[in-house]
């Protein structure tokens, strides 16, 4: 049996945690960022928490006598990737990138692609607006510069009051989320531009192609030049493939 640890917080890790619990080949063990407060509870052994660097994740791998690293954190997550990539080659152990690709406009899209939040902020102007953040609690600072616009968040978990714009209010929901309850939404809210991080992946897509329907302005926050992994998948099912080159049979088998 392989000692596994995945890197998760993203549909990736628990779609591995799922297929991974009645495989036998695996020791597994999912762990979440210390930002989690609310995870759904996965199928295989988990832990909450940062490792204290990549130093203190090679020492969890070596005192854990882990074989398999798997990193399936969020492609904004950018410093874990680099702790992943180093601890991996500290500890001596064979590591995989999930790098899930970034969403790229389609015709019809109404967006402006910005380099860091505060510009995001900056570039709503003047004119008081209707905003729907999906960024993340810890990017919200960034838009109590600009007060005069109205923001309604939509969050995982209810942010800390000391993040908050003075003009919002709080949608707590988690995806992935459906075309129609999207467009239902928009249309409810009544915004007039969306700000959205590039994370790709199909769980929060369909606030595209909604806000593509509906002629919706998105500013969409760029990602930051990521590391290069040893080996690099783009899914959760060529990670599985990749795993079962690791243990050395097929699932099943």
């Amino acid at each position: 049996m392989k000692k596994l640890l995945i890197l998760g917080g993203t549909s990736e890790a628990s779609s591995l945690a799922l297929v991974l619990a009645p495989d036998t080949r695996f020791d597994t063990l999912l762990s979440f960022a210390g930002i989690t407060r609310s995870p759904r509870i996965p199928p295989v052994a988990y832990r909450i928490g940062g490792f204290g660097g990549a130093e203190g994740l090679a020492a969890f791998l070596r005192e854990g006598a882990f074989d398999l690293l798997i990193d399936a954190t969020h492609p904004f997550a950018a410093r874990m990737k680099w702790h992943a990539i180093e601890a991996a080659t500290i500890a001596g152990i064979c590591l995989l990138g999930i790098a899930r690709p970034a969403w790229i406009p389609r015709p019809g899209d109404n967006w402006r692609e910005m380099a860091t939040m505060d510009n995001a902020a900056q570039a709503l102007g003047d004119t008081p607006r209707r905003v729907l953040l999906t960024i993340g609690q810890k990017d919200l600072t960034a838009f109590r510069n600009t007060p005069q616009h109205h923001y309604i968040i939509r969050s995982v978990n209810l942010p800390e009051l000391a993040n908050l714009p003075p003009d919002c209010e709080l949608i707590p929901a988690r995806g992935p989320f459906c075309l129609e309850d999207e467009l239902d939404l928009l249309r409810r809210i009544d915004v007039g531009v969306i700000i959205t991080k590039n994370s790709g992946g199909p769980a929060t897509e369909p606030k595209l192609e909604a806000a593509r329907r509906l002629g919706i302005e998105v500013l969409m926050i760029a990602r930051r030049p990521l590391p290069v992994y040893p080996e690099t998948v783009a899914t959760a099912a060529e990670a599985l493939d990749w795993l079962d080159t690791h243990a050395g049979t097929e699932r099943g088998v």
